[in-house]
C-alpha cells in the first residue's frame, strides 16, 4: 500500500494524488496530465485541509492524553512523516497536505524510515512504559513487533531495508536482515553512545572519569579503537556523536541546572583526524563546559539546551536548541564544515527535533505550552512557517 494515494478524493483529485506519488519516485507524467493535476489541487496552505480537526476530534473522544508530536523524519524535501501517541501523519508535496497513515495502540517514540517503504520504530503500547522495536514494509500503515520481549535500544539507525543499528547507553548492536537478529559490535569500556556509519567505520563516546571525555574510531567494526579528540572535564557524563561521510560532531555534555546545559561541540571535516571547537557553553545552571581553548561561540541556539543534529552532504550541518525558561527554540548552522557557524533568530516552544533534508529545506517539531506543531522552513532555518498544529498538549 503507498500511503501517498490517500490524500484527495474524486477522479481528478484522485490524479493528482497518483502524480504526487510518481513526483516522490522521480517519475513524471504527461504534460495534459500534470496541467489537469495542477488545476485539481488547491493552494499549498498549512497542509490540515480537514485531517487536524479530525484526528483531534476521534483523540478526545477517547478520553486520552492529547496529542503530541515525538518525532519527525522527512527523507526529501517533499516527503516525510511525523509521530507521536498512537498516530501517524505525512507528507508527499512538502507539506501542503498531510493524510493520516496511522492510528493505533502505538505510541511512537522514535521513527527511522531509510526509504518511502520500509520503516522501523522504537514505540510503547499506549499507557504502558516499556518499548518495542517494531517494523513497517507498507510505509507505516501496519507495524509489526520484532520481538516478545522489551528492546534495550534507546535509538536506531537503518542504513536501508536490511543493514541498521541498535543502541543504548553503553552498547551497539548491528543488524543485516532487517532486525529479526542483532550482534553485539565491541566498544571501549567507559562508553556512553556510539555512531557507526557502516558495519565497520564508527566512533565512540567515552567518558575517562575525573579526566574527561575521549572520542575513540574504529575502522574494523570494532575490534580495535584508538583516540580521535580528547577533552578535559572533571565530570563527564554523556555526550554523542554524529556522522556522515567526512563530517564528524561530537556534542559533550556538562552539567545541567535551571533549565540549562552546558556543553561543547566539536567539529571534523577529515572523518576525525582534527577537530575544532565551535560552541563551548558555560551557564549559571550547568557550570563550565568540557574541553579548553578557544571556541568560536560561548552559546548555542536557543542558549538553553542542545537538541538534536543533522548532518547533509559534505559540509552544512544543523543543531536545534531550545531554552524551556525563556520559551525558546531555534537552530544553529554551518555551511563549511564549522569553520563558521551561525545560531539563526528562535521561535516560540519548549523544545524542538529538527529534520534537514538540504541545505535549504528542513522541518521542526515543536511543543509549545499549548500546541504541539510542525514547522517548515526554506532558507535554512532563518525563518519557520507553521504547517500543523494540535492544540490543548501536555506539558
Amino acid at each position: 500500500m503507498n500511503w501517498t494515494k490517500k490524500i484527495y478524493q474524486g477522479p481528478l483529485a484522485l490524479l493528482s494524488a497518483v502524480l504526487l506519488a510518481a513526483s516522490a519516485w522521480g517519475l513524471s507524467a504527461p504534460p495534459a496530465q500534470a496541467a489537469a493535476a495542477q488545476a485539481a489541487v488547491p493552494a499549498c496552505s498549512t497542509g490540515d485541509h480537514g485531517l487536524l480537526k479530525g484526528l483531534q476530534a476521534e483523540h478526545a473522544a477517547s478520553g486520552t492524553a492529547p496529542l503530541n508530536f515525538s518525532d519527525i523524519q522527512f527523507l526529501n524535501a517533499d516527503t516525510g512523516r511525523a509521530a507521536g501517541n498512537g498516530f501517524m501523519i505525512g507528507t508527499s508535496d512538502g507539506g501542503c497536505h498531510f493524510q493520516e497513515i496511522y492510528k493505533g495502540q502505538w505510541s511512537f517514540g522514535q521513527i527511522d524510515f531509510p526509504d518511502n517503504v520500509h520503516g522501523w520504530a522504537l514505540a510503547s503500547v499506549k499507557g504502558t512504559a516499556a518499548a518495542y522495536l517494531i517494523a513497517t514494509a507498507d510505509g507505516g500503515s501496519t507495524w509489526k513487533r520484532l520481538t516478545d520481549t522489551a528492546t534495550v535500544f534507546d535509538r536506531i539507525d537503518f542504513k536501508d531495508n536490511k543493514q541498521g543499528f541498535g543502541y543504548s547507553l553503553a552498547s551497539t548492536y548491528y543488524t543485516k536482515d532487517g532486525g529479526r537478529t542483532w550482534r553485539l559490535i565491541p566498544t571501549p569500556a567507559n562508553t556512553r553512545s556510539a555512531e557507526f556509519t557502516s558495519a565497520s567505520s564508527g566512533y565512540a563516546v567515552v567518558v575517562a572519569p575525573g579526566a574527561g571525555y575521549r572520542i575513540m574510531k574504529t575502522s574494523d567494526g570494532g575490534a580495535t579503537w584508538s583516540l580521535s579528540l580528547k577533552s578535559a572535564f572533571a565530570y563527564p557524563e554523556s555526550g554523542r556523536v554524529y556522522a556522515n561521510g567526512d563530517q564528524v560532531y561530537a556534542l559533550l555534555y556538562g552539567g545541567s541546572g535551571m533549565s540549562q546545559t552546558s556543553y561543547s561541540l566539536y567539529a571534523s571535516s577529515n572523518k576525525g583526524k582534527s577537530w575544532s571547537r565551535v560552541i563551548a557553553q558555560n551557564t549559571a545552571g550547568g557550570g563550565p563546559a568540557p574541553g579548553s581553548g578557544a571556541a568560536q561561540l560561548t552559546t548555542g541556539p536557543a542558549s538553553g539546551k542542545p537538541g538534536n543534529m543533522q548532518l547533509v552532504g559534505s559540509s552544512a550541518a544543523f543543531l536545534s536548541g531550545f531554552s524551556p525558561a525563556a520559551e525558546k527554540v531555534a537552530v544553529g548552522r554551518t555551511y563549511n564544515g564549522g569553520k563558521k557557524w551561525t545560531n539563526l533568530p528562535a521561535i516560540p516552544g519548549y523544545d524542538g527535533l529538527i529534520s534537514f533534508t538540504g541545505v535549504t529545506e528542513g522541518w521542526m517539531a515543536v511543543r509549545g505550552q499549548n500546541a504541539s506543531s510542525l514547522y517548515a522552513t526554506e532558507d535554512g532555518g532563518s525563518t519557520w512557517k507553521l504547517k500543523f498544529a494540535f492544540k490543548g498538549t501536555e506539558q
